[in-house]
């Protein structure tokens, strides 16, 4: 028996050459792989789910992707609540502040990320803020002390928010070395930046296990107004509702 060979597993290109094949290998995707964290707080006792976000800031020889703007970002203020009250987006993405509430407010941060004061406002009207650094905002309403929300703008895509159960997974990332960041509101600057950790993430899941905090989560965001001072808890402003 005359066997002939086998040209299965092979892309034929043809060349300019007539009559001449020549066999190509198809390209495999690009290999990625995914991270896994989990919160735990060392203080006993339950607490509530709390927002929080780890982030991957790629070091020297690791592929860096691009973060870019998608869409529109919104953080709408809706019966004395922003919405949604967390919101990451990438920097110099621009956020909107529509007011759909039957009062005026006034929106402003005064923290390390984006510095702003929007000056009071109408219902039914709209102004935006430009996030130009990396960092986190802390946006609060300068008549009404209960409304606050957070802007965290990143240089990266690389970021996962915790879900009911305080874990994370991160996917889609080019194996490398990276920097692991993390955000935990209520939880000290102070602490969470003494958390940031080297990793070193190849083609396959990695599970880093319990991420531990030294304390827990105060609950409430503890601030003054835009002058710095306490709010007043019988308001006279006209504007107020």
């Amino acid at each position: 028996m005359r066997l002939r060979p086998s040209i299965a597993g092979f892309v034929f290109v043809l060349l300019a050459t007539p009559g001449t094949l020549r066999p190509q290998a198809s390209p495999s995707p690009a290999a990625t792989t995914e991270l896994r964290v989990r919160l735990g707080f060392s203080q006993p006792g339950k607490h509530r789910p709390v927002p929080a976000v780890i982030w991957l800031e790629p070091l020297p020889g690791t592929v860096s992707v691009p973060f870019l703007p998608h869409g529109s970002y919104t953080l709408m203020q809706k019966n004395r609540t922003f919405l949604p009250h967390l919101q990451v987006i990438p920097v110099g993405a621009v956020v909107q502040f529509p007011n759909a509430d039957p009062f005026f407010h006034n929106v402003f941060s005064l923290f390390d990320g984006k510095r702003f004061d929007l000056g009071l406002y109408e219902a039914g009207s709209s102004k935006s803020v430009t996030f130009s650094r990396e960092g986190v905002s802390y946006i609060f309403c300068n008549i009404h002390p209960e409304m606050s929300a957070v802007v965290l703008a990143l240089a990266t895509p690389l970021f996962g928010t915790a879900d009911s159960n305080d874990a994370f997974v991160l996917r889609n990332i080019p194996p490398g070395d990276y920097n692991l960041h993390l955000w935990v509101e209520g939880v000290p600057p102070s602490i969470v930046d003494g958390m940031t950790r080297s990793v070193h993430l190849s083609a396959r899941t990695r599970d880093l296990g319990l991420l531990t905090i030294a304390t827990k989560p105060s609950g409430t965001i503890v601030h003054t107004n835009k002058f710095g001072d306490p709010y007043d808890t019988h308001p006279k402003s006209p504007y107020d509702q």
